[in-house]
């Protein structure tokens, strides 16, 4: 079975939105990302987000329309309430770790000992920095507690930069790009080696990360020539993901994969396979991986959760994908990138 590393999931914040022991429902097979499902799956390990929800409770993807998604950017939310949020979701993870279920990963050689260890190896990601004040003393206080990947927005304005909007017929070029704390804020994660995830970022944003001399990395962004919409890389995009020595992860959201998955919110594994094609094509085949958007998107028929991993590996192979390909697709490009970062 091919190991995988996947760039992004929400299980934290799904069991953090549960209404039941999220510890005990972590080692039972609910959601798209557990214990049982992950070891059945080959899942490893990957980025493992803290996200501010506007309300505390769970998304329920079997009433997924995709008529409302076209829809304007929503106001910024109260920085208090967010930071509680992403600490509980914090201490959520370190309750995981205490348990047996994950390992929280600081360092590139924790990292590779706990990819083929018993726990799942966890990167701390913290999706929008709506959390973080104007000092960032709340993203030094996040650092102590293991984070190592920060995404400047989720979908929404933060006082460092402007999200994009969930809309189809366009590319990401929304808005405006990093506010002077914005660019700040990079500059200090540079400092500490945290790294800066440009999906949901406007593209002038995405070129102000450029400017900072960061590798561009969008952890679960696909390619805006096989689905016109916002939150997905143009050519030029995922070019510089390659110049720069960057990631970009596919992410399995129907919505994202095609024009025909925006309007239907419905995708098959082969989408999977043509979205893989032009990234690959575009930004080479090192510096693409997965970046799933489990337990946050509706996913492709087929996959249902990270125990069905295997059948995207085997359709890359029926597709014509090396061995070699397929394993640096699945987690050796993450896991050397990741090498260089931490």
């Amino acid at each position: 079975m091919t190991l995988v590393f996947d760039g992004h999931n929400d299980a934290l914040s799904r069991l953090w939105c549960g209404s039941t022991d999220p510890v005990a429902d972590f080692a039972k097979p609910i959601g798209h990302v557990n214990v049982p499902d992950a070891r059945s799956g080959g899942l490893a390990g990957g980025f493992f987000a803290l996200f501010s929800p506007t309300k505390r409770q769970a998304f329920d993807f079997t009433k997924f329309e995709t008529g409302d998604l076209d829809m304007p950017l929503p106001p910024a939310i109260d920085g208090g309430g967010a930071l509680c949020s992403a600490i509980a979701q914090a201490g959520l993870a370190q309750r995981l770790q205490n348990a047996g279920h994950i390992r929280i990963c600081t360092d590139a050689q924790t990292l590779a000992r706990s990819f083929v260890g018993p726990e799942l190896a966890c990167i701390l990601h913290l999706e929008g920095a709506d959390c973080i004040d104007p000092d960032l003393l709340a993203l030094d206080a996040l650092y102590a507690m293991g984070l190592r990947s920060l995404g400047l927005v989720w979908s929404r304005p933060t006082i460092f930069a402007q999200g994009v909007p969930f809309q189809h017929g366009r590319d990401g070029d929304t808005g405006a790009g990093l506010t002077p704390l914005g660019k700040t804020l990079v500059a200090r994660c540079k400092k500490l080696g945290v790294m800066v995830d440009t999906s949901h970022l406007t593209m002038a944003g995405f070129w102000d990360v450029a400017e900072a001399g960061l590798p561009l990395v969008a952890t679960h962004s696909n390619a805006v020539a096989r689905c016109n919409a916002t939150r997905n890389l143009t050519d030029a995009q995922l070019n510089a993901v390659r110049e720069t020595n960057g990631m970009v992860g596919l992410n399995f959201g129907t919505i994202f994969l095609s024009d025909q998955g925006w309007k239907t919110g419905k995708a098959t594994i082969a989408d999977c396979l043509t979205q893989l094609d032009h990234m690959i094509d575009q930004a080479g085949e090192d510096h693409v991986g997965l970046g799933s958007d489990f337990d946050g998107a509706p996913m492709p028929a087929g996959i249902n959760s990270a125990a069905d991993l295997p059948k995207l590996c085997d359709a890359m192979a029926d597709h014509g994908y090396s061995d070699t390909r397929i394993a640096k697709i699945a987690h050796e490009n993450w896991l050397s990138f990741l090498s260089r970062q931490l």
